[in-house]
């Protein structure tokens, strides 16, 4: 068994509510240390509807994710420090493309491909909840 197979097993991720429309409270499993955002999704095959990870960075960035080892298709969205959808983005399963957010943001949201488009989310929106903390 590989090592991040095992990590996996080992965290216990915080999970919180976050919003983004009055009414759509999605589950979010927090990666905000340098191993769980390594790990992210990989190896799951499945990811319950109104689920999601949450990336958290201290400081904006570029960030750059792929799919390797990621089984489900995802969607992506990209936001900024104060919570707001700068980019949305669909990966592919085990890809090796890079979906690079096109500004540095704070925050990005993986969920379920077609979440975002079957609850009306669209750049612009903003994130809320105990996971986005202020600039």
């Amino acid at each position: 068994m590989s090592t991040l197979i095992l990590l996996g097993l080992l965290m216990r991720l915080p999970v919180l509510p976050l919003w983004v429309h009055p009414g759509d409270t999605l589950w979010v499993e927090i990666a905000a240390t340098e191993e769980s955002q390594v790990l992210g999704l990989m190896f799951r095959d499945t990811l319950p509807e109104n689920h999601g990870m949450l990336f958290v960075y201290p400081e904006p960035r570029r960030l750059r994710f792929w799919m390797k080892n990621t089984l489900l298709p995802l969607d992506i969205a990209f936001a900024d420090e104060n919570g707001v959808i700068v980019d949305i983005q669909q990966m592919e399963p085990l890809s090796l493309e890079e979906h690079v957010s096109p500004v540095p943001v704070r925050y990005a949201l993986e969920v379920n491909r077609g979440w975002f488009r079957r609850h009306g989310v669209q750049v612009g929106d903003t994130l809320k909840g105990p996971a986005i903390l202020p600039p």
